[in-house]
């Protein structure tokens, strides 16, 4: 199936999964925060958004302490962060919650940047490609690891109209940090 071009400009929507994320005992799922390697892994996902020219107008983020710790640090690798809108609604929601969420985003967002859990990114990914450049598709069924970024574009009026196979997977990504990066505030 081949995505369909609409009427209206092109628009993209980016998913990102949450950075590797700890598992301290006691502590609540929705509290866990990221480990070592997911606080190295959010910084580059952050700068592998600005090397891909991804960055969005306004960012829908999980409430889920690791969802929200992987916004900060991709973030903080901007000049200005756009706006972030936090909702509980995105932490263990499947695709068709996810895509509620994102039909409630203004026409005025051209790039929406989605912050949230598998496997409902995942599921979300695959449902609304109706296509995919290269192997994308294939990476996405195959694994969307921690850190994982898949970039999804459609033409559109409004983010009402976005349903399922209508988008293309033009790109899917993997950054990594190495050791010693990631180290500060946060």
């Amino acid at each position: 199936m081949i995505a369909r071009a609409g009427a209206g400009p092109l628009r993209r929507l980016v998913v990102l999964r949450h950075a590797k994320s700890a598992w301290p005992a006691g502590v609540a799922d929705h509290e866990r925060p990221l480990a070592p390697r997911g606080r190295r892994d959010a910084p580059a996902a952050g700068r592998a958004l600005a090397e891909a020219d991804c960055l969005p107008d306004l960012a829908l983020c999980s409430t889920a302490v690791r969802a929200r710790q992987t916004w900060e640090l991709a973030s903080a690798q901007w000049g200005t962060p756009p706006p972030v809108r936090w909702d509980r609604r995105l932490y263990g929601a499947e695709a068709d919650d996810l895509l509620r969420a994102v039909h409630e985003v203004s026409p005025e967002v051209e790039t929406l940047l989605l912050v949230g859990h598998n496997p409902g990114l995942e599921e979300l990914v695959l449902e609304l490609a109706g296509d995919g450049l290269d192997d994308a598709l294939d990476q996405v069924r195959l694994k969307f690891p921690t850190s994982a970024i898949a970039v999804l574009a459609w033409h559109g009026t409004g983010w009402q109209a976005l349903a399922p196979g209508t988008a293309l997977l033009t790109s899917v990504l993997v950054p990594r940090g190495r050791k010693g990066q990631g180290k500060g505030k946060g």
